[in-house]
């Protein structure tokens, strides 16, 4: 029981890229929503070309959330 416990665990720097992946999602998918929604960003941008800009950062940030769990699947 506690080999497979042991085996399970991830290595310290598994982790680390692990936490690190998931606050780089975190602050694209809030930099992306503060495109869409706040007035002050981006203001030399017409309203449609932020809003596009911030649905394609938002993709992105999906886009590297699924990465995170794929990995996290294969291993």
């Amino acid at each position: 029981m506690a080999n497979t416990f042991r085996d399970k665990q991830k290595s310290l720097k598994r982790r680390f890229l692990l936490i690190l992946g998931l606050v780089t999602f975190v602050c694209f998918f809030a930099f992306g929503v503060m495109l869409i929604f706040w007035d002050g960003i981006a203001q030399q941008l017409p309203a449609y070309q932020r809003r596009i800009f911030g649905v394609m950062v938002i993709l992105y940030a999906m886009l590297r959330f699924s990465r995170i769990l794929k990995k996290e699947k294969d291993e």
